[in-house]
């Protein structure tokens, strides 16, 4: 029977070929869509359960009390990594690091400036990354050591079997080879190409190794820690809390409430609001899953439209079944294979659809997907996915066929083609407020990009260029500065602790005028060197900058507008305020600039005075009468000069600021792809109704035009329900994409405001599509000979 069955659904398809092609292409891509957003999803969910034991592994943080306000902190102190080791018996390993950050290495005549990590003697055996050679139990417990990538250790020695060989690490000391792990896959969180001890940084440097036993308040470290398979996250959890608050005459200690945040939510639940990681990337994901179901809902919505529309010409075939003895269930089980025969092939399409565009799809989302052909959980999921579809495709035409009185039918009492004609419609007005709303969201996240990139940062991003200071470039600052302001390429240089588009540390301000009992600021910590200000284009609104190579300077600070409205100061130049235990005097207020998030309200800062060789960027802007080629030719023969040992590297701040956006025009792309497949989709159902409308109404529009109707006129007839449906569409569309892209946009300070003009154009857009998609088939039914239509009467 089910063979039968199947000669049935093949021939069916050969029959009605351009109704088959419109069915399978619209599924095939709805299918595709769906699958590419599947692996997406999939890909992100996927992120570090590579790793053994990933379910009790979290990075410690900080809630901080601002005043009433929950502010979540990933830096932490050293004497909490100690108080963690000392106090808390449930944590297998504990381990600190210093962030990740670009380091040269040298082997011979090999020099390579790469990405690291600086971490603690316990961190590889936390994160458990596979060792092609050496031991993590050791790797990292000699100061003097290093544990390379498999690819660092072939551009270095072109081998990984480099156990105790030595690399040479900023041209100042030699580092034993440890370790070699492999690559780190893409979907890790952490992102490195080597691992220096942490007891090396504490080795060359005592004021970090004094640190261990400093203040809780000293928060500049990242802390990771992994707990004994039989600990309670909730009981260590409660017991870690307030374990800061032993420092009682530390406030910023007293404020504090430490907190997990487990590995398998770094990527996805990255942002806190009141202590909570309930946001993030997570938003994203949610949001294109429900863009695959949609596009997916609208490709089978054609397939019920579709063939409900041609159900007249089945009705005899339904009627002659019934008549001979079939039950509706083998009728509607006959149906149902025609619609699994149907999303099958289309699943065969949309295979090789998605297999054809994941190179691009890659390279847009910066991912390494692939469709896991070998993995059987793939295929059991994509098997079900495929009936699931059949069933959701084929289960209305199937019962609506199937109902189908066959005495009436035989008789020709009944004109099935327009009894499910109010159900099309519905059908019609579902899949294009879908793709409306996709398409008013698309519009709306574009400007949103466009509205925060237009948004005046407070400093000059075009044409400043950074690079990282090291030990020769620190030795030769006052050298280096000259010769570049002398090259004629540089116009102004200086240095920062933090890069000019992020804040790296913050700090609390203990004391200043005003201050309420027990109050505590916590803000942004710059040392900067001279020069700052005007290298980045910040203006000084009141008072003055700090003074080039002034030594005084030392004692003052500069605060930015932000940190001046949450110190309530009113005259602030000349005023006094304690930090670290010292006293030092607001010189100047600087203009408030967006170093963090463009979308967010600048961050209060203090700007202290430091050694030009302590900071770890370079920052110098470019004269405006060199072109780049010509400034870094310039610039790369002098950076030779300082910094031999390494091949001059150097980013551009404006890149670097444009990088911020990049989430959010990875939204917008993808929601715009998707968005155009969904018309897509759409059209092709639209276009397959249009053709079955002309061809219902072809005797009538024969007798129109016999009676003198111009082509406009049947145009008018044939398009006018498709219009009116479309704008149906745009009414219902327009107020759901309101609501949920405006809690969207409230997750930004500094949005856009969606006017009634987005939904008017985007209302527009979708009816000159439609109208496009209606009139060929409109026309053609306008110019056809009536004569030939009305032979037969």
């Amino acid at each position: 029977m089910i063979k039968n069955y199947l000669k049935i659904a093949w021939r069916n398809l050969v029959g009605n070929k351009v109704y088959s092609l419109l069915n399978i292409l619209g599924l095939a891509a709805g299918m595709a869509v769906a699958l590419l957003i599947g692996l997406w999803v999939n890909y992100q969910y996927s992120y570090d359960k590579f790793l053994p034991g990933n379910g009790r592994l979290y990075q410690v943080m900080r809630n901080f009390n601002s005043n009433g306000d929950t502010l979540t902190f990933s830096s932490t102190s050293l004497r909490l990594a100690e108080a963690l080791r000392s106090n808390i018996p449930e944590f297998a390993h504990v381990a600190e690091t210093d962030g990740e950050g670009s380091h040269g290495l040298m082997v011979g005549t090999k020099k390579i400036y790469l990405n690291g990590i600086q971490a603690g003697g316990d961190f590889l055996k936390m994160f458990q990354y596979p060792l092609i050679n050496g031991n993590a139990n050791a790797a990292l417990k000699e100061p003097f050591s290093i544990v390379l990538t498999e690819s660092t250790a072939k551009a270095l020695f072109g081998s990984t079997d480099i156990i105790n060989k030595t690399v040479r690490v900023d041209n100042h000391d030699n580092l034993k080879v440890t370790g070699v792990i492999k690559d780190l896959p893409a979907n890790s969180s952490f992102q490195f190409k080597y691992v220096i001890p942490f007891g090396y940084f504490e080795a060359i440097n005592n004021y970090v190794k004094q640190q261990r036993t400093g203040s809780f308040g000293n928060n500049g470290y990242s802390l990771y820690a992994e707990l004994k398979p039989e600990a309670s996250y909730a009981a260590v959890s409660a017991k870690i809390k307030n374990i800061e608050k032993g420092e009682t005459n530390n406030l910023n200690a007293m404020n504090s409430n430490v907190i997990l945040h487990p590995l398998l939510k770094w990527h996805l639940y990255s942002d806190f609001k009141n202590g909570q990681a309930t946001e993030g990337f997570i938003d994203y994901v949610r949001i294109f899953t429900l863009i695959g179901v949609l596009v997916l809902l609208i490709a089978c919505i054609n397939f019920i439209n579709l063939s409900t529309a041609r159900s007249e010409k089945r009705a005899r075939e339904v009627g002659v079944r019934k008549a001979i003895g079939s039950q509706r269930k083998d009728l509607i089980f006959q149906f149902l294979i025609e619609s699994t025969v149907v999303t099958f092939i289309s699943f065969l399409f949309s295979v090789i659809l998605v297999q054809l565009a994941l190179p691009s799809f890659n390279a847009l989302t910066g991912t390494l997907i692939s469709i896991p052909f070998a993995n059987p959980v793939f295929w059991v999921v994509m098997v079900a996915c495929v009936l699931f579809t059949a069933l959701l495709a084929g289960s209305r035409p199937a019962f609506y066929l199937s109902s189908f009185n066959p005495v009436r039918v035989l008789k020709g009492a009944i004109k099935v083609g327009r009894s499910a004609s109010l159900s099309r419609k519905v059908l019609v007005v579902t899949q294009f407020s879908c793709s409306i709303a996709l398409i008013i969201s698309t519009v709306i996240i574009y400007r949103q990009i466009q509205y925060a990139k237009n948004r005046p940062t407070g400093y000059e991003v075009n044409r400043l260029m950074g690079t990282d200071m090291n030990n020769d470039l620190g030795r030769s600052y006052t050298a280096l500065k000259n010769d570049l302001l002398q090259s004629g390429a540089v116009v102004s240089v200086s240095t920062s602790s933090s890069p000019a588009t992020g804040v790296y540390a913050h700090t609390d301000v203990d004391k200043f005028p005003g201050k309420r009992p027990g109050e505590t600021v916590e803000m942004g910590s710059i040392q900067v060197s001279g020069d700052y200000f005007k290298t980045l284009g910040m203006k000084i609104i009141a008072g003055r900058d700090f003074s080039t190579g002034s030594k005084a300077d030392t004692a003052n600070v500069v605060f930015n507008e932000a940190a001046i409205k949450r110190l309530r100061l009113t005259d602030p130049v000349n005023q006094i305020i304690t930090w670290n235990k010292q006293q030092y005097r607001i010189i100047g207020v600087a203009k408030d600039a967006l170093m963090n998030s463009p979308y967010n309200a600048a961050d209060p800062t203090m700007f202290n005075f430091s050694n030009e060789s302590a900071n770890s960027n370079l920052l110098y802007k470019l004269s405006p009468n060199i072109n780049t080629h010509q400034a870094v030719e310039k610039l790369t023969a002098i950076f030779n000069k300082y910094n031999p040992a390494y091949p001059y590297d150097y980013r551009f701040i404006d890149a670097d600021y444009n990088r911020k956006f990049s989430e959010e025009v990875l939204v917008g792309k993808l929601a715009g792809i998707f968005a155009g497949l969904a018309i897509f989709i759409s059209c092709l159902g639209l276009f397959g109704l249009a053709a079955f409308v002309a061809e219902q109404r072809t005797k009538e529009i024969g007798v129109r035009k016999v009676l003198g109707a111009s082509i406009s006129q049947v145009w008018v007839l044939l398009s006018k329900d498709f219009i009116l449906l479309v704008m149906i569409s745009c009414v219902i569309a327009s107020p759901l994409a309101f609501y949920f892209l405006q809690k969207w946009l409230l997750k930004y300070d500094y949005h856009i405001t969606v006017g009634i003009g987005v939904f008017l154009i985007s209302g527009l857009a979708a009816m000159v599509i439609t109208i496009i998609t209606v009139s060929f088939q409109s026309i053609k039914a306008a110019l056809a000979n009536p004569v030939k239509s009305l032979r037969s009467e």
